[in-house]
């Protein structure tokens, strides 16, 4: 990892958004990891990073505005876009009853690329779910970057879907650099492994 990555690791490790203990997760398994990527709007400094870590990757893929999945993404999305003058949309997770009835807030004209932008990629089931909005309001998605890539299967799934998932982080590169340098205990992060490779 280079220095931009490493600090980025340590900067969310520090913020507390990556965690190591015992954590229930939503599909009742105990974890020995915790990702929390909300935490970061606490941090302004550490998001401002964080929008500028996207931008050596997003700059590689073609495409018209962002697109931020809420609620985690959107405050990333807006870091990203203030950092690389993109324009930006986000689906809403509930349609508006009133006013504009708008599904997708933003401006966008059908037939554009939208760039899905989004904190976290575990089996990918939240972003079909957002790309799927984006696609049924005429816009076209072929990108989805996050964050941090668990790698619990998002990257294939969406693969064989047809859209490509880049990261800025993966789990395992963090782990690799947090035991090299000592920031986190050696027993934490082989329990991690094992975790991961049987989740």
């Amino acid at each position: 990892m280079d220095t931009n990555k490493t600090a980025l690791a340590d900067g969310l490790l520090e913020a507390g958004c990556i965690k190591f203990g015992e954590f229930t997760l939503k599909s009742g398994l105990i974890s020995p990891i915790y990702i929390d990527l909300r935490r970061i709007i606490t941090y302004p400094a550490l998001l401002r990073q964080i929008g500028e870590a996207y931008l050596p990757l997003i700059r590689t893929l073609q495409f018209d505005r962002l697109a931020g999945l809420p609620y985690a993404a959107i405050p990333i999305a807006t870091a990203v876009s203030l950092a690389g003058n993109y324009p930006m949309i986000y689906p809403r997770k509930e349609v508006k009853t009133y006013g504009t009835k708008a599904e997708i807030e933003g401006d966008f004209k059908v037939g554009e690329v939208a760039l899905v932008i989004d904190d976290l990629a575990t089996t990918g089931g939240s972003k079909f779910e957002a790309i799927e909005k984006l696609t049924g309001a005429g816009l076209v998605v072929k990108d989805v970057v996050v964050l941090v890539d668990r790698q619990s299967g998002a990257r294939e799934s969406l693969e064989a879907a047809g859209f490509h998932l880049y990261a800025v982080l993966t789990i395992s590169e963090m782990l690799d650099y947090w035991e090299t340098a000592g920031k986190v205990e050696k027993e934490k992060i082989a329990a991690t492994r094992e975790f991961l490779k049987n989740a």
